[in-house]
C-alpha cells in the first residue's frame, strides 16, 4: 500500500488519531490497513501541538467505544 512505510516517521504514543477515530484492534482486512494508514499519514502531515491536544481530549471518550479494543 503507498504511503504505509510514511507512518513510521512518527514515534509511537499512547493514543493516536486512528484510535480516536475508531481505528484500532486487528488489522485483518486490506481496508482496515488502509483507513489506518490515511489517519496515521492525516496525523503526520497535519501535526501540531494543538491537534496532539485536540486528540487527547478525546481519548477519554473514545474509551467508552469498546468496538475493537483488547
Amino acid at each position: 500500500m503507498d504511503g504505509y512505510f510514511a507512518r513510521h516517521k512518527v514515534k509511537p504514543g499512547i493514543t493516536g488519531w486512528a484510535q480516536v477515530n475508531g481505528s484500532r484492534g486487528e488489522v485483518d482486512t486490506p481496508e482496515k490497513i488502509h483507513k489506518r494508514v490515511e489517519y496515521d499519514i492525516y496525523y503526520f502531515e497535519n501535526w501540531s501541538i494543538l491537534f496532539d491536544l485536540y486528540i487527547m481530549l478525546r481519548t477519554p471518550f473514545a474509551l467508552f467505544n469498546t468496538e475493537n479494543a483488547y
